[in-house]
């Protein structure tokens, strides 16, 4: 019981000192060690450096070239102008009329690409700003708007995506950024639509009660050590941005701007369909190369060479708009470091609690919650985990630490497709992680110059209560009829 209250201890000591800005590099090892106190046979040392940093290290030898490609990348479409130029075709062609549907478009194709939500947020605020306010459309709508487009369906739902939440479940299940495709269609498309009709909804309240754009006052400034940790994002540290470039460039055509990002998703495609199970690929089966196979490491690799072609493409047709490439190249590189390592510290922090005796007691708590379907237990051990840690990946990274091999197996034994547990993986992900805690939330919210009273109602809608039902379809949709 004492090695029990421990753990619970710790994930509790976790979540409160993570949001008062303490750094989870150092909060995961301390109160991983913690747990270890607890549980009285465990060795202390041997915990951190054999298990917790060994899971730390695996992770980022892993993921790091995501994080640091997906950095850069969105780096690099921004100062070009790139992002800025998507933004303004789709409201041109879309109208003022549509104006809430041309923001969550814009966010929409610009994350799909890969782009860092924090990077789009900054690039799609002030013309959103300008749109609502032109259209008389209440500013408070326009985080739940961006929050749409950036962090619903193209984080978690489209087949192909190259955000981290889509990566993370491939080497646990073996699949590719493209699992379950029909179900990640008909999951965003939920998504999109119901979020959608909800901010259309509260769009018409507003000009019916004549609200119109509204002056709401700016909140001060977040303290410094709220923004610590708040301004981490999937992939991304939107302190490395500063403030929003003026552009004084000409931007590039909309062809040009939105040409890496179809390189990203058909170059994705290509590599993982038809290039890479053509090649020759035996030597994976040696130890120096991992011991491992082909169908581990296709997902990674078809987004790491599709990022790296994206990236090439902006640099040759931006030469003239992309004023300081060195520049734009070192600030994503650099942004991209506290992201990974802090998601790596939570992974690090689950493969210690999970190799806790009394982790046993938890671990069978948690794979009885869906009853006889692993699917249920796995969506509310994910989504659970993601809203207590605040981190989409972070909740994904500490769940398939510790329960992905029962996962695995349990999937097996009912002979549900891997793909399907990869798509309800990543769509769990997205819900509860949108809590108020959620770093994501807090900066767009602070970009926006938006309290939690003024705007964080709709966030709820859209971001939270949406995925969720979404996950609910998806789950039922599959069990009926299987992975497609």
């Amino acid at each position: 019981m004492t090695a029990i209250l421990g753990i619970v201890l710790a994930l509790a000591l976790l979540i409160v000192l993570a949001y008062r800005g303490l750094s989870v590099l150092i909060l995961a090892p301390v109160l991983a060690l913690t747990a270890t106190l607890f549980s009285g046979d465990t060795p202390l040392l041997a915990s951190y450096t054999q298990v917790f940093m060994v899971a730390l290290g695996n992770f980022v030898a892993l993921y790091f070239p995501l994080f640091l490609l997906g950095a850069v990348f969105g780096k690099l479409m921004d100062d070009s102008g790139s992002a800025r130029a998507i933004a303004h075709t789709l409201v041109r062609r879309l109208g003022r009329d549509r104006s809430i549907l041309a923001v969550v478009l814009a966010c929409a194709l610009l994350t799909y690409g890969g782009v860092s939500l924090f990077v789009v947020a900054f690039a799609i605020f002030p013309i959103a700003d300008a749109l609502f306010r032109e259209a008389g459309l209440p500013k408070r709508l326009i985080p739940a708007s961006i929050a749409l487009g950036a962090f619903t369906f193209t984080m978690t739902a489209l087949p192909g995506t190259p955000a981290i939440q889509n990566a993370i479940p491939m080497p646990y299940y073996g699949t590719t950024p493209f699992a379950a495709p029909g179900l990640g269609i008909v999951s965003g498309a939920l998504m999109l639509i119901l979020g959608g009709l909800w901010l259309a909804h509260q769009a018409r309240r507003a000009r019916a009660a004549g609200e119109g754009y509204g002056d709401l006052t700016p909140p001060p400034p977040l303290p410094e050590r709220e923004l610590r940790e708040h301004a981490q994002g999937e992939g991304f540290d939107v302190r490395e941005l500063g403030e929003p470039p003026a552009h004084t460039a000409e931007a590039p055509a909309f062809a040009l701007a939105v040409l890496p990002i179809v390189l990203v998703i058909g170059c994705n495609y290509v590599l993982t369909a038809l290039v890479i199970p053509t090649l020759d690929t035996g030597y994976l089966a040696e130890a120096k190369y991992g011991a491992t196979t082909v169908a581990s490491v296709r997902g990674i690799w078809s987004i790491i060479a599709a990022l790296v072609l994206a990236i090439l493409a902006i640099v040759a047709l931006n030469r003239r708009t992309l004023a300081h490439p060195k520049q734009s190249l070192d600030a994503g590189a650099s942004a991209s470091l506290l992201p990974i390592f802090n998601t790596a510290s939570m992974v690090g922090f689950g493969a210690v609690i999970a190799s806790l005796p009394a982790f046993a007691v938890i671990r069978d708590a948690v794979l009885g919650l869906g009853g006889t379907s692993p699917l249920v237990s796995l969506a509310v051990s994910v989504n659970i985990l993601a809203g207590i840690t605040g981190s989409a990946s972070g909740g994904m990274s500490i769940a398939l630490q510790t329960l992905g091999d029962s996962y695995v197996a349990m999937a097996s034994e009912a002979g549900i497709s891997l793909e399907l547990m990869h798509r309800v993986t990543s769509i769990a992900t997205g819900g509860l992680d949108s809590l108020p805690h959620n770093g994501a939330v807090i900066t767009l919210l602070a970009i926006c110059k938006l309290t939690h009273r003024d705007a964080y109602k709709d966030i709820f809608v859209v971001a939270l209560v949406v995925p969720v039902l979404a996950l609910v379809a998806l789950i039922a949709l599959g069990s009926a009829f299987g992975s497609f």
